[in-house]
């Protein structure tokens, strides 16, 4: 009995000496065997990944890691931003945006309203149907965020600065070259 309560004292002095040794500004641990990679295991949020989504906020940060306490890497301030979602760590969300560039984000930060960018250097046709030969409803210049309605085959139902019609899938940024939704 004598050799428990020993234990348990020496447990009770010792634990605050190696809590105070520990580094305030080192980042939480961050367990890459727990983050979903992408590679078809369950998600934390039971969604799958990667997926694409967009941003909720004129200002999100964008972190080493996932957690407060790692530093932010840059800021976007575009609101309906599209990002990919390519890993999920607790709360935090690891995505990639149309340059390459990727960092985590805080699930809070992130909608899953749909949206794409208009990609290209020229002008892109929004069509009265989804046709080649529609008449056309208005051009978009690129880096336009549309919202996306829906896609089926080449074709997505997009609506932006108050116009809405279809645009090739081709010159969006945001859908997957095989993904239809209604």
């Amino acid at each position: 009995m004598g050799k428990k309560i020993i234990l348990f004292l020496a447990f009770l002095f010792l634990s605050p000496v190696v809590v105070a040794a520990a580094d305030p500004q080192k980042p939480p641990a961050f367990d890459e065997e727990r983050a979903n990679d992408g590679t078809g295991g369950p998600s934390v949020s039971g969604l799958p990944i990667p997926r694409f989504v967009s941003l909720s906020s004129d200002k999100v940060f964008v972190r080493t890691g996932p957690g407060l306490r790692y530093p932010i890497r840059w800021t976007y301030q575009r609101k309906d931003m599209p990002v990919e979602i390519v890993q999920e760590f607790d709360t935090w969300r690891k995505i990639r945006d149309m340059d390459g560039d990727n960092g985590w984000v805080h699930q809070s930060m992130l909608s899953g309203t749909r949206t794409g960018v208009i990609t290209g250097e020229q002008e892109v046709a929004i069509r009265k149907k989804a046709n080649p030969d529609g008449p056309i409803v208005a051009m978009m210049e690129p880096n336009v965020v549309a919202y996306l309605k829906s896609c089926v085959g080449e074709w997505c139902k997009v609506a932006a600065e108050g116009y809405s019609g279809w645009a090739q899938r081709k010159f969006l940024w945001g859908i997957y070259g095989d993904e239809d939704f209604d």
